[in-house]
């Protein structure tokens, strides 16, 4: 079996309504829906996803945060100034249960934790939790792992130490695989055990839900190669910056190096790319270079960003649809992507 092969084995029978075949590649496309404000209501939600179903998009997201403190030193990696985007009020739907809210209402896209920061929940019942999403929606889930980067929100849950959250990242990614693949799944590790435990159903997906690993770090990446079946980084982290087409393609040779190294075909790796800011901005400069920021300045530049990136290997693109201050300009949001960058495709 080829790399491809095993990939869209995880969702071969539902991605068929979904990609643009542009040269061997399969291109997916999708958005991020806002867990808080206007739009997080259930019939705007239920409204935004009938309206993203009918414009052919692949993919819906979902961020996660669970309590938002009040006083926050911890630097936000995907910004040019740290500051995070929260609301003052600290509004956040819980991402798991708003994903079964999705599968509830939707038929056809797929649904995707972007990321779920895995040490905050216990492993065995955050693998249940996704395992039954993904029977219920009949085998549509990604999910999108982080390790995370607030502390006070690691204290406030009551985690793992945060400064151990890589390693409880990588155990608790291989409790998930366990408990999903194995008949009897038995684990003993250094911060969950148990032994010859039922876990039933099963995910619909074989051998599992993919697990796309985020972030633009040498960490993230090693974890993809090792763990992931696929690497979903962010292009705006100004630490790690992948926010030109040129280190885009830099950071992914990194990637196939490490696969190289640890006997991993890189062609068995899922590659998605998400463009978490206004794509409608023309004028958006790198801070680094001051060059034209990736996926901005205007439609022609978005499909010449696109097709490089094609050419590269990347499948899925993930873009920031949602106009935060209503679900009127939201729906305008999507149809004018859907006219001027879908359409091309």
């Amino acid at each position: 079996m080829n790399g491809l092969d095993q990939k869209l084995g995880h969702y071969s029978k539902f991605i068929t309504c979904f990609f643009d075949v542009v040269g061997g590649v399969e291109m997916i496309f999708g958005f991020g829906l806002p867990t808080r404000g206007p739009l997080a209501q259930p019939d705007a939600i239920k409204t935004v996803l009938e309206k993203a179903e009918k414009l052919g998009l692949g993919y819906v997201s979902v961020a996660d945060h669970i309590v938002i403190p009040k006083e926050i030193k911890a630097v936000y990696p995907y910004s040019d100034t740290g500051e995070p985007p929260f609301p003052p009020d600290g509004e956040c739907l819980e991402q798991l249960t708003l994903m079964s809210y999705i599968a509830a209402v939707t038929s056809k896209i797929r649904i995707l934790s972007s990321v779920m920061v895995v040490p905050h929940r216990n492993p065995v019942h955050t693998a249940k939790t996704i395992s039954t999403i993904d029977v219920l929606s009949n085998g549509r889930v990604t999910i999108g792992c982080g390790a995370g980067w607030m502390e006070e929100e690691f204290v406030a849950i009551g985690t793992e130490p945060f400064k151990e959250r890589g390693k409880v990242t990588d155990e608790y990614l291989n409790i998930f695989k366990e408990l999903w693949t194995e008949p009897l799944p038995s684990y003993s590790g250094k911060y969950n055990s148990f032994k010859d435990i039922k876990f039933e159903p099963k995910p619909i997906q074989k051998p599992h839900p993919p697990l796309w690993i985020g972030g633009e770090s040498p960490a993230a990446k090693r974890r993809a190669v090792r763990l992931g079946d696929g690497w979903f980084p962010i292009g705006a982290n100004p630490n790690f910056p992948l926010n030109t087409t040129t280190k885009y393609a830099n950071g992914l040779s990194s990637l196939k190096q490490l696969s190289a190294e640890s006997d991993r075909d890189p062609e068995s790796l899922d590659l998605g790319f998400w463009s978490n800011w206004d794509h409608e901005v023309k004028d958006r400069k790198t801070p680094q270079e001051g060059e034209r920021h990736i996926m901005t300045g205007g439609a022609d530049a978005i499909e010449d960003d696109i097709n490089i990136m094609k050419e590269l290997g990347v499948e899925i693109f993930m873009f920031q649809l949602a106009k935060p201050e209503s679900l009127e300009a939201t729906l305008a949001s999507m149809d004018r992507f859907s006219n001027q960058v879908l359409s091309r495709f």
